[in-house]
C-alpha cells in the first residue's frame, strides 16, 4: 500500500510537471535544430516533417499531428516551403503563438531564379522582404520561354532562407524572445543561449567564407535551385539549375540547354541532394563531378548540432568538388 501511495504522488506531479511544460513544434529539421539550441532543455520539442522526408509535400502521420495539437509554440518556415500545412496549424493549434520566418521583416529572402541558366540579373545584395520579380518579355538565352508544367507558387520568393546564416541568427532573438513571453522564469536563459548561438554560427560562417574564397569565380550547377541563400551569403553562385523543382523531372528542352551551359561555362561541378535519377545528372553533365549536400539535413542526427553540420557540409561539398 505504501508503494502504491509513493507512485500515485509521483504520478500526479508528473502530470502536474508535464502539463507545465512548454511545447514549441517546429516544421523541419534545420529550425528544429536553431530553436534546440535557443531552447535547451527548457522546451519539449516537436518536428513535425521527418529529416528524410521532403518539406513540400510532406503527409503528417497521426503522431505529428498530435504532437502539433498540443504546441504551445509553432515555428515554421512559411507556406512558401509547406504550402500543406498551413491548413493544419490553424485548425489543430488554433491558440497556439504561430511564427512564421517566410513572415518577419527580420527574415532577408531572395528572389526565385528563373529558368535553366541564371544570368547576371541575380547578383545583387539580399534584400529584406524581396519581392519576386516577373520577367517581362522574353528570357536571356539559356533560359527556358515558359514555367514547367508543377512549377511551384513563387509569391513568397525562395523559401530555402534558413540556409543564409544571418537569417538563422536573426531568428534565434526573435525565437528567445518568444519563449520568453510564454516562459518567462527561463527568459533569461533562452536570450543567453540565443547570443551564444549567434556567437557560434558567426564564427562558422567566418570559416565557411575562408574555405570558399579560393574558389569563387569557379562555376558550377545544382540539380534544382535550393541553394541560392546560401551562395549568396557566401559569394559564390550557380550558373545554372537542371530541374526547376525537386518534384518536377526537367523537361528535354531543359536538360538539353543545361547541358549546353554546362560545356560553356566550363562547369567543374554539379551540386545536388541525395538524388533518385543520378543517371539523369550524368546525362546533363557528362564527366563533371557530382557531389551530394541536402540542404535540409538529411544524413545527420537530429539536434542542436545538425544546424552547424548542415551548413559546413555544404561548403565542404562545394570546396571539394571545386578544386578538382
Amino acid at each position: 500500500m505504501r508503494f502504491f501511495g509513493i507512485f500515485a504522488v509521483w504520478f500526479g506531479l508528473s502530470m502536474q510537471a508535464s502539463a507545465s511544460e512548454l511545447r514549441v513544434a517546429v516544421d523541419i529539421a534545420p529550425i528544429h535544430s536553431i530553436v534546440a539550441q535557443v531552447a535547451g532543455d527548457k522546451v519539449r520539442l516537436d518536428l513535425i516533417v521527418p529529416v528524410s522526408a521532403s518539406p513540400h509535400d510532406y503527409a503528417m502521420r497521426p503522431s505529428e499531428a498530435y504532437n502539433l495539437s498540443k504546441a504551445d509554440v509553432v515555428i515554421w518556415v512559411g507556406e512558401g516551403l509547406t504550402p500543406w500545412l498551413e491548413g493544419p496549424i490553424e485548425k489543430l493549434a488554433p491558440t497556439a503563438r504561430h511564427i512564421e520566418l517566410l513572415g518577419l521583416s527580420e527574415t532577408q529572402v531572395l528572389p526565385f531564379r528563373e529558368g535553366a541558366g541564371f544570368g547576371k540579373h541575380s547578383h545583387g545584395e539580399p534584400a529584406a522582404k524581396q519581392e519576386h520579380n516577373d520577367h517581362e518579355g522574353g528570357h536571356e538565352d539559356g533560359h527556358e520561354s515558359e514555367h514547367e508544367e508543377g512549377h511551384d507558387d513563387h509569391a513568397q520568393g525562395d523559401p530555402h532562407v534558413w540556409l543564409d546564416p544571418q537569417n538563422a541568427i536573426a531568428w534565434a532573438y526573435v525565437i528567445a524572445d518568444a519563449l520568453g513571453e510564454e516562459d518567462p522564469k527561463n527568459s533569461a536563459v533562452y536570450d543567453a543561449n540565443a547570443k551564444a548561438f549567434a556567437q557560434r554560427i558567426t564564427v562558422v560562417s567566418d570559416e565557411i567564407t575562408q574555405q570558399l574564397d579560393v574558389v569563387k569565380g569557379l562555376s558550377f550547377i545544382v540539380f534544382h535551385d535550393a541553394f541560392h541563400n546560401f551562395e549568396q551569403r557566401f559569394g559564390i553562385e550557380a550558373v545554372g539549375a537542371i530541374s526547376d523543382s525537386d518534384a518536377v523531372p526537367p523537361s528535354p528542352k531543359r536538360i538539353a540547354l543545361v547541358r549546353d551551359l554546362a560545356a560553356g561555362q566550363n562547369v567543374r561541378c554539379v551540386l545536388a541532394g541525395p538524388l533518385p535519377n543520378k543517371g539523369l545528372v550524368r546525362a546533363v553533365a557528362g564527366d563533371v563531378q557530382i557531389v551530394e549536400a541536402d540542404e535540409t539535413g538529411a544524413g545527420f542526427d537530429l539536434g542542436p548540432d545538425l544546424y552547424e553540420n548542415l551548413l559546413r557540409s555544404i561548403g565542404t561539398a562545394l570546396a571539394t568538388c571545386l578544386l578538382k
